[in-house]
């Protein structure tokens, strides 16, 4: 028994090492407008498919299934197909990810595919892509027509990318992969509104869409290659299928087309008669340069404009600098462009504004200038050589006085100075320096916080005792505000009703400080009694007690500007008294 047990298990094993399950591909390498066929294959009849993710691409088609068994020789086999039709969203290395199935309690998974997307190709049809019925006269093509492909360095070139089709119904589209122009200038003409025109493509007779312009200006000489543009296109196309009403039954899918990489044959600019200071201007200009005055007082500035103008690659050439006299004071040009573009080229006018403020009187002479450029018409050097210049400065000193002048100052040198760079004794200086290390400066650090904490705590405890002496800060607080009262009543002399609260305030302050007391405790008995209590003088105090029950009463009673100066005169004399008396 144990012999058949044993037998059985190694069968068993036998069986579990025979079951394949694997995943295989159309191509490992593909372009971004094309698509891909994947099978998941398995010899035996496995459960629980678990499809990868497929991170980066598209299920255009799937999962389609497929079993076949046979018998051969006594001998059979077994195979189930899982295919997919792939469509991929990105360039780069894509992984395919692990599938799974699960047989006799146990999971087997395939192995992680990599697969290489490259640029969009042109290609009539990917072998791949399932052909649909009706389609033989169907047109989908996007296509990049470029103006010229060998142009000069930096002759303006058109790309125009156009999307042809017919017997297609295109129902939308997204980019995929925008074209790049590497070592070209560039820049996009809007296009304010698609529109459907007529035309033909490879000698048939179709519909375009304009869907992008660009001006290109090489910046480079030789090979340049423009990467493609790659659009993802909805379509809905026809079929042989007609509903009850005779009309054409089409299906709904998604095509990616590609304008194809394009190359251009840069030309270098000739060598030959290149002028001197030729500043890579190319096309068809006119050069002028214009003063804004020619008679200008000394210290007076004017505007030297240097511009060129007409159709060319405006933005990627210099101006000249103009050369002045050296009494003419040049300052740093303004630059301005005006200039526009279209899929014929930059036109407009580019000008530098340089300020010149002349510094003496004179006649002075800015030379002619000269700009060059490349003429593509003719295919030669063109040069534009501006007038002379005579600017006249009428007013100022002459730069002959002013020479002589600061020549003979330099040349002067006075009998004190004479010798004085002749030294009678030598001083030598060290010329090693003294460490920090061990200096004044680097004890005198060290001792610092060892004198300024003590300080600080100290001022720290007066400060405490100080905030808790409660009596003596309210006194204080009360003398302060009988000097504010008492300066208050003062500048209220005008005013009576004011004057005399301000006064009275300051009497009731006074007495607060001295004999520390509240508002409640000010009766006029409690008031006698605590002034004479501390060898305060009756008389005083009893005309303390006088002026304060005035107060009160002249706020209401008329007054007159002498009786007001004399309260406040009594006031100061009373408090001034009771300040000598009070112990």
């Amino acid at each position: 028994m144990k012999r058949y047990l044993i037998l059985f298990l190694f069968t068993f094993q036998g069986l579990l090492a025979q079951v394949q399950f694997e995943a295989r591909v159309s191509k490992n390498t593909l372009g971004l407008n094309e698509r891909l066929r994947i099978d998941f294959i398995m010899n035996v009849d496995g459960d629980n498919f678990d499809q990868p993710s497929f991170d980066g691409f598209k299920i255009v088609a799937g999962p389609s299934q497929q079993i076949s068994q046979s018998w051969v020789n006594g001998r059979s086999s077994f195979q189930k197909i899982y295919s997919y039709i792939l469509q991929p969203n990105q360039k780069g290395t894509l992984t395919i990810k692990q599938a799974a199935i699960e047989f006799n309690g146990q999971i087997y998974k395939t192995s992680p595919i990599k697969i290489v997307v490259t640029n969009a190709v042109a290609q009539e049809r990917d072998p791949n892509d399932r052909p649909q019925q009706g389609q033989g006269s169907e047109t989908l093509n996007l296509v990049a027509e470029i103006s010229k492909t060998n142009p000069y360095l930096n002759e303006p070139i058109t790309v125009v990318y156009k999307l042809y089709f017919n017997n297609i119904g295109v129902t939308g589209f997204k980019e995929l992969a925008k074209p790049k122009y590497n070592d070209f200038w560039n820049q996009n003409i809007d296009i304010k509104q698609l529109s459907i025109e007529e035309g033909s493509y490879q000698g048939q007779r179709c519909y375009f869409v304009i869907l992008k312009k660009t001006i290109l200006y090489p910046q480079k000489s030789g090979r340049l290659t423009i990467e493609p543009l790659s659009l993802d296109i909805g379509v809905e196309l026809p079929t042989d299928r007609r509903n009850m009403f005779g009309q054409m039954i089409t299906t709904v899918d998604n095509k990616v087309v590609s304008a194809g990489a394009k190359t251009i044959n840069v030309r270098p600019l000739p060598e030959t008669g290149k002028p001197e200071g030729f500043s890579g201007a190319v096309g068809k200009f006119n050069f002028i340069v214009t003063p804004s005055k020619t008679s200008v007082k000394s210290g007076e500035g004017l505007d030297l404009i240097v511009s060129a103008s007409g159709t060319g690659n405006m933005k990627l050439f210099t101006l000249p600098k103009p050369v002045v006299p050296n009494a003419l004071e040049m300052y740093d040009p303004v630059h301005d462009e005006k200039v526009t573009t279209s899929l014929a080229g930059m036109s407009g006018r580019i000008s530098d504004k340089y300020t010149i403020v002349p510094q003496y009187k004179g006649k002075y002479v800015i030379k002619p200038m000269q700009f060059s450029y490349f003429d593509l018409n003719s295919g030669s050097y063109k040069t534009i050589t501006s007038e002379e210049i005579a600017i006249d400065v009428l007013d100022g000193p002459m730069q002959a006085e002013a020479n002589s002048t600061a020549n003979a100052a330099k040349n002067v040198i006075s009998k004190t100075e004479q010798f004085k760079y002749i030294k009678s004794k030598t001083t030598l200086v060290s010329i090693a320096k003294d460490d920090f290390y061990g200096s004044d400066l680097y004890y005198a650090l060290l001792l610092a916080p060892f004198i300024i904490l003590p300080i600080i705590i100290i001022a720290k405890k007066k400060k405490e005792a100080i905030d808790g002496d409660v009596t003596g800060n309210r006194i204080k607080m009360n003398n302060r505000l009988a000097k504010k009262y008492l300066s208050e009543a003062k500048k209220q002399l005008n005013n009576k009703e004011a004057f005399y609260i301000a006064l009275e305030k300051a009497m009731h302050n006074f007495l607060k400080a001295k004999l520390h007391i509240e508002t409640s405790e000010m009766s006029k008995d409690n008031i006698r009694e605590l002034l004479l209590s501390r060898n305060a003088n009756p008389e005083s105090v009893q005309s303390f007690i006088i002026l304060t029950e005035n107060c009160e009463f002249a706020r209401y009673a008329p007054a007159s500007s002498a009786s007001i100066q004399q309260d406040f005169d009594k006031a100061v004399l009373i408090i001034s008294e009771l300040e000598k008396q009070i112990v």
